[in-house]
C-alpha cells in the first residue's frame, strides 16, 4: 500500500485534529481585533458554506493591497474565481516554501508530509488541491515566501515541526476544555456516522467545516510564546517582498496566503505601510447545499403532458 493510500485511510481519524492547521496554518493571540478571514456559514441543519475573504486595504498615492485568504483544498469553482481576480492585480504575492524559481507543476506528488496529507484530504473530501488548480507561472505572480533551505534551518534551530506545533494546540485545547471554554470535539460516533454515510465526502466536509467557526481559539496556541517559523517568520518575508513590490511602482497588489496567516499579516501592513481596510468580499471555498435542496436539483423534471401547454 502506498503512503498516499495509508494517509487516505488514516485521514478519517486524524483529519479533525489536523485539518484547520493544514488548511489554514495558525493564528496568534494578539490579532483578535483584526478582520475575519475564514468562517463557516450554516445552511439549515445539514448544509453550509466554508468561506474565505478578500480584505482590501488602501494607502497613500492610490496604493491598494488585497489580503486574499485561502484554504489549500477547495471547490474547483472557488479556484477559478480566484484565478480570474488575480488577473486584475498588478502583482500577486504568493506563499510557497520551495527553492527559488521552483514553481509547482499540476499533479506533482512532492511537498513532504504536509503535501501528502493535503492530497489525501483532497481525495477524502472530493475537492481540488490549490497547487493543481492555480497557474503559478503567470507574469504578475511573485514568490513571497521562504526558500526551503531557510525554512528547514530555522525550524530545526527552534525544534519545530508539524507534530510539535500540533502538540501545542492539543495542550492548549485540553487546558481550555478543563476550564469549560473548549469547543466540543469530534468524537468516534461522529466519525462512524461519516464512515457509514452514503455520501462520505459531503458528510466529512460538513463535519470539518463546522470546526472552522472557532479557528482562532482552536489554534491560538499554534504560535507559542516566541511565535513560529511556519507563520510569523514567513509573514515577515512576505511583507518585505510587499515593500519591494510597492517600491517598484505597483499600485494594485494581492497577497495570496493561507487564511490564518492573515491577522498577523494585517497587523504588519497596518503598522509598516500605514494601510487602512476599506472593504471585505467573501468567496465560497466549500459549498455544501442542504440535502433537501440537492434532492430537488437531482430529481428529473417531468415532461409536460399533452394539452398542458399555453392555450392561444
Amino acid at each position: 500500500m502506498s503512503i498516499r493510500d495509508r494517509l487516505r485511510r488514516a485521514g478519517f481519524f486524524f483529519l479533525p485534529l489536523l485539518a484547520p492547521s493544514i488548511l489554514a496554518a495558525g493564528q496568534s493571540e494578539d490579532s483578535k481585533d483584526s478582520a475575519d478571514y475564514i468562517r463557516f456559514v450554516p445552511a439549515g441543519k445539514d448544509g453550509g458554506r466554508l468561506e474565505t475573504s478578500i480584505v482590501t486595504f488602501e494607502g497613500p498615492k492610490g496604493l491598494k493591497v488585497h489580503l486574499v485568504a485561502a484554504v489549500h483544498i477547495g471547490d474547483g469553482k472557488y479556484y477559478r474565481e480566484l484565478s480570474g481576480l488575480f488577473d486584475g492585480y498588478d502583482a500577486l504575492l504568493f506563499e510557497l516554501v520551495r527553492q527559488e524559481g521552483d514553481l509547482p507543476k499540476p499533479g506533482e506528488t512532492g511537498g513532504g508530509i504536509v503535501g501528502a496529507l493535503q492530497r489525501a484530504m483532497k481525495d477524502l473530501l472530493a475537492l481540488e488541491f490549490q497547487l493543481d488548480a492555480i497557474d503559478y507561472t503567470r507574469s504578475n505572480f511573485i514568490h513571497a515566501d521562504m526558500d526551503a533551505a531557510t525554512f528547514e534551518r530555522l525550524s530545526r534551530e527552534r525544534g519545530e515541526n508539524l507534530f510539535t506545533l500540533m502538540l501545542r494546540v492539543i495542550i492548549e485545547d485540553l487546558k481550555k476544555q478543563s476550564e469549560g471554554k473548549g469547543q466540543a470535539q469530534i468524537n468516534a460516533f461522529d466519525l462512524l456516522k461519516v464512515l457509514l454515510s452514503r455520501d462520505r465526502a459531503r458528510s466529512l466536509k460538513l463535519l470539518l467545516g463546522r470546526q472552522f467557526k472557532d479557528i482562532e481559539e482552536k489554534l491560538s496556541a499554534f504560535e507559542g510564546e516566541k511565535s513560529s517559523v511556519i507563520l510569523t517568520e514567513r509573514n515577515k518575508v512576505a511583507v518585505e517582498v510587499l515593500k519591494k513590490t510597492v517600491a517598484a511602482g505597483k499600485k494594485n497588489i494581492g497577497i495570496f496566503y493561507g487564511g490564518a496567516h492573515m491577522p498577523d499579516m494585517e497587523r504588519r501592513i497596518r503598522e509598516d505601510l500605514k494601510l487602512k481596510p476599506i472593504s471585505t468580499r467573501w468567496l465560497t471555498a466549500w459549498d455544501i447545499p442542504p440535502l433537501l435542496e440537492r434532492k430537488e436539483e437531482e430529481t428529473p423534471k417531468e415532461a409536460p403532458k399533452e394539452g398542458d401547454g399555453d392555450k392561444r
